[in-house]
């Protein structure tokens, strides 16, 4: 299966969708006001974000990244065909962990769910957790930019890098034995690429994004 990313729900949504989301929009207001946090007003126009990033095991190869870069500050060797990212133990520790504060580096990319749940464009700094919320923990879109932003860094990806290029799609068919960089990343690259744009649509346009 398959892991959706939507920015902007509100947008174009029919009655009933609308009002769904507004009940979940409800409860993550209901959790920020509790901690003491500001809201946001979700936007019912303007740009949005909808896409298929691959799918799970793909974003804990992305995740497996970053919990090397904070445990060592250095990426891992790529995953050998046929290896699983939730099978690496520096991961296994990473997802053991309870969020706190101070956060890790990158506790709002590594402590979310994998299928569902939201990032809300307000700025904080340990994730929250309440069993009220879709798939249990609250992260910030602004914080996980950020985050994406140090892992694109580490793996050398250009910022205007198009996540659907000819350039990106050789890496995720197989890095060659010459391969450097980014491209011995191809999958990850491809899901920091798109979770990027997300995020970037989250804090620019004031809206949710949504694992869905």
């Amino acid at each position: 299966m398959g892991l959706d990313v939507m920015v902007g729900a509100l947008i174009g949504a029919d009655e009933d969708t609308a009002e769904w989301f507004r009940e979940e929009c409800a409860a993550i207001g209901a959790v920020l006001a509790r901690e003491g946090l500001p809201g946001w007003r979700e936007p019912e126009s303007g740009p949005h974000f909808g896409e298929r990033i691959w799918g799970y095991s793909g974003l804990h190869a992305l995740r497996r990244l970053a919990a090397h870069l904070a445990a060592s500050g250095r990426l891992p060797e790529p995953l050998d065909d046929g290896a699983r990212a939730t099978d690496d133990p520096v991961l296994t520790a990473a997802y053991q962990d309870v969020p706190d504060d101070p956060p890790g580096p990158f506790d709002h990319l590594v402590h979310h769910s994998d299928c569902e749940g939201y990032y809300v464009p307000v700025d904080f700094a340990p994730v929250l957790a309440d069993s009220e919320l879709s798939g249990g923990l609250l992260g910030s879109s602004v914080r996980l930019l950020a985050e994406l932003d140090e892992l694109a860094r580490a793996l050398g990806l250009p910022d205007d890098l198009d996540p659907h290029s000819e350039e990106v799609a050789d890496a995720c068919d197989g890095p060659g034995p010459a391969a450097e960089g980014w491209r011995r990343y191809g999958t990850e690259a491809f899901i920091c690429l798109q979770l990027r744009l997300a995020a970037r649509c989250s804090v620019g346009t004031g809206a949710v994004l949504a694992f869905c």
